[in-house]
């Protein structure tokens, strides 16, 4: 399948918001504090920042041309690395390669130091990003837990675009 990342536009926050009412539901296995309102939906994401055309970008993943997830990106500044804030494969899409080659491809938009965290107990992601790391770095990574953070794992390592 012909991955591609394509920058959501403002006009297209809708699709994202949608996309992301997914993402959160899924997510709400690992943190049950996320929960629906009185219309069923969950809170909204705060989406300003990446209409700023600040630090912060949003990409739609696309698989051969359809929409197969979303990822939010903050990029470095000052002293802060890359950060994958948020990203999210639709379950149809998963085990095809998708989430791997789309992280792949953020990674080599934003050359330099980057930081990749999953919150505890969600294994799934852990493994997912242990395993796109380590390939992409040629396991040339750093790996900590955060104990303020309820022992999130962070991984760390450093991004350089070859041709």
């Amino acid at each position: 399948m012909n991955v591609t990342l394509k920058k959501v536009l403002q006009e297209q926050e809708k699709t994202l918001q949608n996309l992301f009412q997914l993402y959160e539901y899924e997510f709400s296995a690992y943190v049950p504090s996320l929960q629906v309102n009185s219309d069923g939906l969950f809170k909204l994401a705060n989406l300003i920042d990446y209409w700023k055309g600040s630090y912060y970008h949003a990409f739609f993943i696309l698989a051969d041309d359809k929409i197969a997830g979303f990822a939010l990106v903050r990029e470095a500044n000052n002293d802060q690395p890359n950060f994958i804030e948020q990203f999210f494969v639709l379950h149809y899409f998963s085990g095809k390669g998708i989430g791997k080659k789309a992280a792949k491809a953020i990674f080599d938009l934003f050359p330099g130091k980057w930081q990749v965290l999953q919150i505890k107990n969600n294994y799934p992601a852990q493994a997912f990003w242990r395993n796109v790391i380590t390939e992409y770095t040629n396991n040339n990574f750093e790996e900590r837990y955060d104990k303020k953070d309820d022992r999130s794992s962070i991984q760390e390592f450093l991004s350089m675009k070859t041709e």
